[in-house]
């Protein structure tokens, strides 16, 4: 399967493109492979969709941000039967669907908008389901393999006594008598500027270009009812908080046999009981008593994949960081791993026995216990910079 291009790249734009710039680039690109200026070229077919693909993630703000965040990853994965993540990926979308969506950007090309074909010859609205907006709290070892998620999610599904055309059978049809069957409607205004066109979806046909005029006894002609759906999401290792993967095609049926919305799944991390998460990094604070840090030692500490035990060098200080390197977490776009970084704290006893106490002193006495040194790493600045090694 050849790489995905960049969407930045498709559209021909800069990454700090504004709105305009990236309509006016979509609106070329697509009006340049359109279909109907290139009948029976495949090639054009692909590029059309893929320039859609573009403009559907980088017109909206939200999957804009997450796509500059986290690349194609971000936007894609695997969902049992769902078409994919993102929108048009894995073939989630067709035709249809772009000129549904998309089509008021063209104003009066190719016959006055985007509009998919009617079985009648000619042009009809597809509506288009609602999303479904759910949350799904994951573990750090759950980010760290990634994960695959059974979700039922209740919603609206397609009628299955109709099969989603709100219509008791495949006569109970009749051309909208507002619009003439083409689903929209045209006025001409007067204005300062002289005759205006406008066109709009027709009110009486909702854009489908015909009425029911026997509907179905189950769903009462809306082509939808209440129901519910499992959906297997397959979620890639690295996710982030907030970071938010849509599933084509799995939010709530649309009326009339349209096209489904999408299932957006919110990421959220569960917090772990021991470790951090710091981007990639994950970070531990481990306690050591006095005799260690001053002998040394093993300790043992928590990674995602387990315990792990670390060597305590002697004469090791509070605030030192040991780094255990590839133990964070996996970038979602697949650029490495991060580390684990263990800061050390060092537990002083709050109370001594009278034994203790006169060991303590006679340890004071010792030249190595009489001044304590200027060590550089317990300057603050110096610690945070032992982070960055």
């Amino acid at each position: 399967m050849a790489e995905k291009r960049d969407h930045y790249e498709v559209l021909g734009v800069e990454k700090n493109a504004n709105a305009d710039e990236i309509k006016k680039a979509y609106r070329k690109a697509a009006i340049k492979y359109h279909p109907d200026k290139n009948p029976g070229d495949k090639q054009a077919e692909e590029k059309f969709k893929e320039a859609a693909e573009a403009y559907d993630v980088l017109s909206n703000p939200d999957k804009r941000a997450r796509y500059d965040q986290f690349g194609h990853a971000g936007m894609s994965g695997a969902a049992g039967g769902a078409g994919g993540f993102g929108g048009f990926g894995g073939g989630g979308f067709s035709m249809e669907d772009i000129f549904s969506q998309f089509g008021d950007i063209f104003g009066g090309h190719f016959g006055g908008g985007f509009r998919a074909s009617g079985g009648g010859g000619g042009s009809r609205r597809v509506n288009r389901g609602s999303d479904i907006r759910i949350k799904v709290k994951l573990t750090l070892s759950e980010i760290a393999n990634g994960v695959t998620k059974k979700l039922k999610i209740n919603k609206t599904i397609a009628c299955d006594k109709c099969g989603g055309s709100g219509a008791k059978d495949a006569g109970a049809y009749s051309t909208c008598s507002t619009c003439g069957g083409s689903g929209y409607v045209t006025r001409v205004e007067n204005t300062f500027f002289g005759r205006m066109q406008t066109q709009s979806v027709c009110p009486a046909c909702g854009g489908t270009g015909r009425v029911i005029t026997d509907p179905c006894d189950k769903c009462h002609g809306e082509g939808t009812v209440k129901g519910s759906e499992v959906v297997e999401i397959k979620i890639p290792a690295g996710v982030g908080e907030g970071m938010v993967l849509t599933v084509t095609g799995k939010g709530n049926a649309a009326r009339h046999g349209g096209i489904s919305g999408d299932l957006q799944v919110v990421i959220e991390e569960a917090p772990h009981p021991e470790l951090v998460r710091d981007g990639n990094d994950l970070i531990h604070n481990l306690n050591i008593t006095v005799t260690t840090a001053l002998l040394g030692g093993t300790a043992e500490v928590p990674t995602v994949d387990g315990r792990a035990k670390i060597k305590i060098a002697p004469g090791t200080h509070a605030g030192k960081v040991l780094r255990l390197g590839g133990k964070g977490l996996p970038d979602v776009n697949g650029y490495g791993r991060g580390d684990e970084l263990v800061v050390v704290d060092i537990t002083i006893p709050s109370k001594l026995s009278a034994e203790e106490k006169r060991l303590v002193e006679q340890l004071a006495g010792q030249p190595s216990f009489r001044q304590a040194d200027s060590v550089k790493n317990q300057n603050i600045f110096e610690r945070m910079k032992s982070f960055f090694r």
